[in-house]
């Protein structure tokens, strides 16, 4: 009888040191792992910081403004205009803040063109002719809108008023405000 039973404990210490043996290997293939992660991680913060250098190098103005000078003829660079620029305000609407379409049903039932307001049949033909403004084409929009007001976007905060002697600083790319 204890023949067996030593047989037995000889069998489970056997199995106890695999499972432990296996464990450790898999704790050192899984350290491995992280050591060679984090030398890559190392690398590449390495990386990010030598091209935020040379970046930095590169956009110097002084060095900007000397290619715009070698190399005007060929380029044939001009200053921008203040007036060129677009205000936020200016731009068209987004699609995202498009209001859906309006489907209603037609008199033999069937679902037809969208549903037009006594306003919107003359704002549509009008802008299909090109002839109304992009302020005459939102108001048209806005009032054949029945669906729930699209999701609000954050506005750009207005941009400072320039006085008419103020000038920018073209060459050097600065800008004072």
């Amino acid at each position: 009888m204890l023949k067996t039973f030593d047989i037995v404990l000889i069998g489970v210490m056997t199995a106890m040191a695999s499972v432990t043996y296996t464990i450790k290997h898999r704790a050192e293939l899984k350290l491995e792992e992280v050591h060679r992660l984090e030398s890559e991680i190392k690398l590449e913060k390495d990386t990010i910081e030598l091209l935020k250098a040379d970046w930095a190098l590169v956009v110097q103005p002084n060095r900007l403004e000397r290619l715009v000078n070698n190399y005007s003829d060929e380029l044939k660079l001009q200053p921008t205009l203040s007036t060129s620029i677009v205000q936020p305000n200016e731009l068209p609407m987004l699609r995202s803040q498009l209001p859906p379409e309006i489907v209603a049903d037609t008199k033999d039932g069937t679902k037809g063109g969208s549903a037009k307001t006594p306003g919107s049949k003359n704002a549509v033909a009008a802008s299909k002719n090109g002839d109304t403004t992009d302020a005459e084409i939102r108001k048209a929009i806005a009032d054949v809108a029945a669906a729930p007001a699209p999701r609000p976007v954050a506005k750009a905060p207005p941009l400072p008023k320039r006085k008419k002697q103020e000038v920018d600083n073209i060459a050097t790319g600065s800008v004072d405000e």
